[in-house]
């Protein structure tokens, strides 16, 4: 008995018909039937029957389904494995990117990098924030840049960046409020904010939302879920939606199409962070010296530069000084 063979059949009781597990498996319906035929035969009993609800297992079937199941699971487990050790012995590093980050900020972090470890080549991949933190915990990423702090002690973070929010509006609209010269929020109210799903940032959408009732806007009532948080998709919803706005950092500004204006808020009120995160427990002195690379805005203000901070000229990352 084959892994093909196993998929099918799991595929083919899990979907409940042979169409559906064609779609899903890109075969076709004769190829998983011959299949079927093939393995009742190899095993002697009886796997599938059909009723009007459509295909399921015998009692037979069940025993394979879950057993199948098993050595699929640890079969794509090793595979994981393999490409994980592949990575690090070729001095690959992950990075985890949000969807909207600014290009500026990686200038600096890859170029010290790619000078000092110009073996170490980089994997990059945009997700949602929620996303990214989930694939550091699983060991898919080797670092990531997050709009909050993660929590526990299985990660360690640092602060890389602090952008203040302005509004992106129709300029028609903007014109009406007073801008383009800095609007206070006050102003903002009554007007819908297109935002981005809770899910993908609890901690971050909480705070934003926090500050906008202050001011008069009940935006847990005017968000409408941006499943992709792209400058392209914020700008057509401002521009289709009538009295709406967005929530943009000022290197978008320069990237607005003609109709659409993007204010600062007076007072800088709401603050955009990213933390670079990583395994608390990595030990890597390329992915320490990339994190060391950053422009840091705690030394900008004077505060203690963090343990991660020294990691380039001390030990490496996930190690005390």
């Amino acid at each position: 008995m084959e892994l093909r063979e196993m998929r099918v059949f799991v595929a083919i009781v899990e979907e409940g018909s042979l169409s559906a597990a064609a779609r899903r498996l890109h075969l076709s319906q004769p190829a998983l039937s011959q299949t079927v035929g093939s393995l009742e035969r190899q095993l002697g009993v009886r796997l599938l029957v059909r009723s009007s609800a459509g295909m399921a297992a015998t009692p037979e079937g069940r025993t394979l389904l879950d057993e199948s199941r098993a050595v699929l699971a640890r079969h794509d487990q090793a595979l994981v494995a393999l490409d994980r050790q592949r990575a690090r012995e070729v001095g690959v590093l992950r990075l985890g990117l949000p969807l909207d980050v600014p290009p500026a900020l990686l200038v600096g972090p890859l170029g010290e990098l790619a000078a000092a470890y110009p073996a170490t080549g980089v994997q990059a991949r945009h997700l949602a924030p929620a996303l990214l933190e989930a694939a550091l915990r699983r060991d898919e990423l080797d670092t990531a840049l997050l709009r909050e702090r993660p929590r526990g002690q299985e990660l360690d973070s640092l602060l890389v960046l602090e952008e203040p929010l302005g509004a992106l509006l129709t300029t028609r609209q903007a014109e009406r409020l007073g801008g383009p010269d800095a609007l206070s929020l006050e102003a903002l109210a009554g007007l819908r904010w297109m935002g981005f799903p809770r899910e993908d940032a609890p901690g971050y959408f909480d705070e934003l939302t926090a500050v906008l009732r202050a001011h008069g806007i009940e935006a847990a009532r005017a968000v409408t879920e941006l499943r992709a948080i792209l400058p392209a998709v914020v700008y057509a919803s401002v521009a289709a939606a009538d009295g709406a706005f967005a929530l943009a950092p000022p290197h978008l500004a320069c990237l607005a199409p003609d109709g659409l204006t993007w204010c600062p808020l007076a007072g800088n009120p709401l603050i955009r962070r990213t933390w670079a995160a990583w395994s608390a427990g990595s030990h890597r002195r390329d992915l320490g010296h990339f994190i060391a690379a950053f422009d840091i805005p705690e030394r900008q203000r004077g505060l203690p530069v963090p343990r991660a901070h020294r990691a380039a000229s001390g030990p490496p990352v996930g190690q005390s000084a």
